[in-house]
């Protein structure tokens, strides 16, 4: 392994480590939020009631996770019973649970608030009734009177202000300080009944995992008959359908799985980063000769010195016969001219001239032009192809 990669290794570990000491001595919060989700097992979740709810009705309940209004859209269904818990309902739905309710069916409604054009047309207005910490929620059927609950964390509260005449008062909020308030009624409604109660803790874990609790919880649920209960869990109580729920809602699992993920990108980010490391262009080494030669031959021609070049056009043919034809050329004679004839097989006129421009560039003193620059170049460069 290279030094880099032990540097990120060691960072790596200690960060890791840091973590696991800052999850081992993690003290755990209670979320005391009103959050009413059937997935939660915090205090106000509905968790414990969401696993017993099929037993206080008897296996005769319908969990739908849709809006009212998409389920009532499709086909009349037969009389039946609504529930509804602290649930998000649009004014849509509202009006077609109240239309299915006219016609015979039974709705329950246990939240805090509820739209005032429905509470209006159901008959009642609520509001808040009560600003003490703890209070008794309790039913006013004598055969219930043993069933009561004790709120004494968080209550909300809430009750009815006013109620139709036709509407009857089943549950009452009752302090030591303050006069009975209604908070759980029953209302006619077209050919079936709407109950409403105002406060919907007694639904959460905190409170049904108390002892004696439950007992009011059936109670309340007692009023219905017993016929199929649809209970609408869409909008914020609709439970969690990721392949990731088990992993998130453990707080070990969950940091485990975004350590891994953490180290998954740091792995990435730094070996993408080893090889893609730039790779200098290395350029081959080039072939100068010729430039040399062309920028000598420029300067040659800047200067104007026409019978030097012409000298050393005529020294270097003199080697290249020497070298490549073997001809000794000492003496350019008859004899040396026959020798480059023949070996050539040029005209005996062409190697004359050649061998004309060759002794006049030796001459020191001989005049020469640009154009016999060009003629001698031509003819040795024809000799010698």
């Amino acid at each position: 392994m290279n030094k880099t990669f032990k540097i990120y290794a060691v960072i790596f570990i200690i960060i890791m480590v840091i973590l696991a000491l800052l999850e081992v001595s993690k003290k755990e919060v209670t979320d005391w939020r009103k959050n009413f989700a059937v997935n939660k097992k915090s205090p106000f979740g509905l968790f414990v009631f969401n696993k017993e709810i099929k037993d206080l009705f008897k296996n005769n309940l319908t969990k739908i996770e849709v809006a009212p209004y998409d389920y009532y859209s499709d086909k009349n269904k037969k009389l039946h019973n609504i529930l509804i818990v602290e649930s998000e309902v649009d004014q849509e739905s509202w009006n077609k649970i109240l239309n299915e309710v006219s016609k015979g069916s039974d709705a329950m409604i246990i939240a805090t608030r509820i739209p005032k054009s429905i509470s209006d047309s159901i008959g009642f207005y609520n509001s808040k009734i009560s600003f003490e910490e703890q209070n008794i929620l309790k039913l006013t059927d004598k055969k219930y009177q043993n069933d009561f609950i004790k709120l004494d964390k968080f209550p909300s509260g809430r009750g009815f202000s006013y109620i139709k005449p036709n509407v009857q008062v089943l549950g009452k909020t009752i302090e030591e300080n303050n006069e009975d308030q209604a908070n759980f009624i029953k209302a006619p409604f077209g050919k079936g009944n709407i109950y409403v109660h105002c406060e919907p803790l007694f639904l959460t874990n905190y409170y049904l995992l108390k002892s004696g609790n439950i007992k009011y919880a059936q109670s309340i649920f007692s009023y219905l008959d017993d016929k199929e209960t649809i209970w609408f869990v869409e909008s914020n109580t609709k439970e969690s359908s990721s392949l990731l729920r088990f992993i998130l809602a453990n707080p070990a699992l969950k940091y485990a799985w975004w350590v891994f993920l953490g180290g998954i990108i740091l792995f990435i980010f730094f070996n993408v980063k080893r090889k893609q490391r730039i790779v200098p262009i290395i350029e081959p080494l080039k072939n100068t000769s010729a430039d040399f030669v062309k920028s000598i031959g420029n300067l040659y021609l800047q200067e104007g010195d026409f019978h030097d070049m012409m000298a050393k056009k005529a020294q270097y043919f003199l080697h290249k016969v020497r070298l490549d034809l073997l001809i000794d050329t000492q003496n350019l004679d008859e004899e040396f001219s026959k020798k480059l004839q023949l070996k050539t097989g040029k005209p005996a006129e062409l190697v004359s001239e050649a061998i004309s421009f060759i002794k006049k560039a030796q001459d020191p003193y001989g005049s020469v032009m640009k154009e016999d620059l060009a003629r001698m170049n031509k003819i040795l460069d024809d000799i010698l192809k």
